[in-house]
């Protein structure tokens, strides 16, 4: 390819750069053939290099962190990844997508389409609901042509990402019962985020497995959501969230009773041409089923199953890096499908997978 034919680097701003789905954007950006990182904001490490905060980045980038100003990054870049709390993205969005930035929201406050939901599972009115049905819900696998072309996107939460995967394939097809899904998922500490809190001290949370949220946690309506999309009706899920004495990786089970009697590896054959061309997407073979492990710093989503015709219900496991496939590495695959580039740019492993 000569330099003519070369695409020009898309200018990229990120807002909330200090965090870890910050820092991870940046790790994937950097080194991202068709970005120039243009600008970095952290609000509480303002005038700082980022490579301070982060050591790992110095002498790949050498920004200085700024306060968050949306005019002056609409003046500087085209796109915006906010990785921001939740609630502090709501008129930061808005305020970008009026100036003509297309903008990738890592936090919660543009991902349910109802913006009674808010009050309901975060507690606030939402600034911009006029912006919630434009929102395009930032999973490629199931809205890939949407997102291609739209100026918001709600990159999906982490315990979510890893959910839908798992059983949208068995509900496309009507092959479980939408009313019996249950789903536990176990999360690394990172998901928490990196605000230090008393649960994800380290003698806190070392050598310890818990449950929290049991029966009102906020990713709940984000999962019904979607998986009602699929589905085609409402559908209700049981969802219980673990913390783990793990970095990061989140490993999800889930369980229904399926519709009638399948095989293994009759429903194996279902993912694997439900998922068949989503590059990020890996169905493993009949007789093994996902680790963490093997999904650690990648943008991979592994799934697995089990059929258990003695009790007439399916066993669906998936694993994803929480940081990844669950946040950063989402958000720029969603960059890339909006960018008209290939979907996998910064993202894949040269030589390890077609």
């Amino acid at each position: 390819m000569t330099t003519e034919e070369t695409p020009r680097p898309r200018r990229v701003a990120i807002a909330g750069a200090s965090g870890y789905t910050g820092a991870e954007l940046l790790r994937l950006l950097v080194q991202h053939p068709g970005v120039e990182v243009v600008a970095l904001t952290a609000e509480t490490h303002a005038n700082q290099p980022i490579s301070q905060l982060f050591p790992s980045l110095a002498g790949f980038v050498d920004l200085i962190c700024r306060p968050l100003d949306p005019a002056a990054l609409a003046a500087e870049a085209e796109f915006v990844f906010l990785a921001l709390p939740h609630k502090a993205s709501m008129a930061v969005g808005a305020d970008l997508v009026k100036r003509g930035v297309r903008v990738l929201d890592l936090s919660a406050d543009f991902r349910l389409k109802d913006p009674a939901a808010y009050r309901t599972w975060y507690g606030f009115e939402h600034l911009a609901p006029s912006l919630l049905g434009e929102a395009v819900y930032g999973l490629p696998e199931l809205h890939r042509e949407e997102i291609a072309a739209a100026r918001l996107i709600a990159v999906p939460g982490c315990y979510p990402t890893s959910a839908i995967l798992g059983f949208s394939p068995l509900l496309a097809r009507g092959l479980a019962d939408p009313e019996t899904i249950v789903i536990d998922s176990i999360s690394g500490v990172s998901g928490a985020g990196r605000k230090p809190e008393l649960p994800t001290h380290f003698s806190e949370a070392n050598e310890s497995l818990k449950a929290y949220g049991v029966g009102k946690h906020r990713h709940t309506p984000e999962i019904e959501q979607e998986l009602s999309g699929v589905a085609g009706r409402p559908v209700t899920v049981t969802f219980t969230p673990h913390l783990a004495p793990l970095t990061r990786g989140i490993l999800t089970t889930i369980t229904a009773r399926l519709a009638g009697p399948r095989s293994t590896a009759e429903l194996l054959g279902v993912y694997r041409e439900f998922y068949r061309g989503r590059s990020f997407v890996r169905v493993l073979e009949e007789g093994r089923l996902p680790e963490t492990k093997h999904v650690l710093h990648s943008n991979l989503c592994d799934v697995g199953l089990v059929s258990d015709a003695r009790t007439g219900r399916v066993i669906v496991v998936s694993a994803i890096d929480n940081l990844v496939k669950g946040a950063s590495g989402q958000a720029v695959q969603c960059f890339n499908l909006m960018a008209g580039l290939d979907e996998r740019a910064g993202l894949w492993i040269p030589g390890l997978f077609p």
